[in-house]
């Protein structure tokens, strides 16, 4: 599924963490922002899941945050940005398949069943003995 341009910003961000004069004046980290509003090709089913799926990388206005910073430079960022998109996209349009509700066969009842009768003895023979006075 193509990702539309007009849902998807890219900004330039300086990345945080170890890196030096480098990290502090090279604006090398990535943040994709990917509007769901503005992509009407989405199925609602796919929307929906995608919602779920994104967490608290979603806002209040759906729209997606990612943000990349694990490389130097912006190219590597951005690619590695609209990776992480497109495979959280992947993920949310595999339909879950529906549960199908079973019962317990006969044989495992009569094992539960079992298994419970013979616990009860165990604790019954654990109780405090009584005189035959």
């Amino acid at each position: 599924m193509k990702i539309p341009e007009e849902a998807v910003e890219l900004r330039f961000i300086r990345a945080g963490g170890p890196g030096g004069q480098n990290v502090n004046k090279v604006s090398s980290a990535v943040q994709l922002r990917c509007d769901l509003n503005a992509w009407p090709a989405l199925p609602e089913a796919v929307r929906i899941r995608l919602r779920r799926l994104a967490g608290r990388r979603l806002t209040d206005e759906d729209v997606i945050v990612i943000t990349a910073q694990r490389f130097r430079t912006q190219e590597h960022n951005k690619r590695d940005a609209l990776e992480r998109l497109s495979a959280l996209v992947a993920q949310a349009r595999i339909e879950p398949k529906p549960r199908k509700p079973t019962r317990p066969t006969r044989a495992s009842r009569e094992r539960r069943l079992e298994s419970k009768q013979q616990r009860s003895q165990v604790k019954s023979g654990r109780a405090r003995v009584r005189d035959l006075d």
